[in-house]
């Protein structure tokens, strides 16, 4: 719902609290990918020493993004799992359902 950064270890903390949720029924997919290094220099260096180490990856994340996928699972499952990783995410976000074909 809203335009943001999420770093590496968030969408580890999502995928984990998922698959301890569904355990083994369903299927977990993760659609977004840490791409971004986000660089920092230490404290008290100096100017023009250059750009500095990758502090961590992070993805770039835009509205309408789809950031994880469930399937297998009847839709009040999904709905309790994806309140789960909603709570861990940085961003607001919430659970859309694919229209049956």
């Amino acid at each position: 719902m809203e335009a943001g950064w999420i770093d590496a270890a968030t969408i580890e903390a999502g995928r984990i609290a998922a698959q301890q949720y569904l355990r083994s029924e369903g299927r977990l997919y993760i659609r977004i990918f840490p791409h971004k290094s986000i660089t920092s220099i230490p404290l008290e260096t100096r100017m023009g020493k250059g750009k500095g180490e990758p502090d961590y990856w992070a993805a770039v994340v835009k509205p309408g993004t789809v950031m994880y996928e469930i399937s297998g699972v009847p839709e009040e499952t999904a709905k309790m799992c994806f309140a789960r990783l909603a709570h861990k995410m940085s961003v607001r976000c919430r659970m859309i359902k694919r229209k049956a074909i």
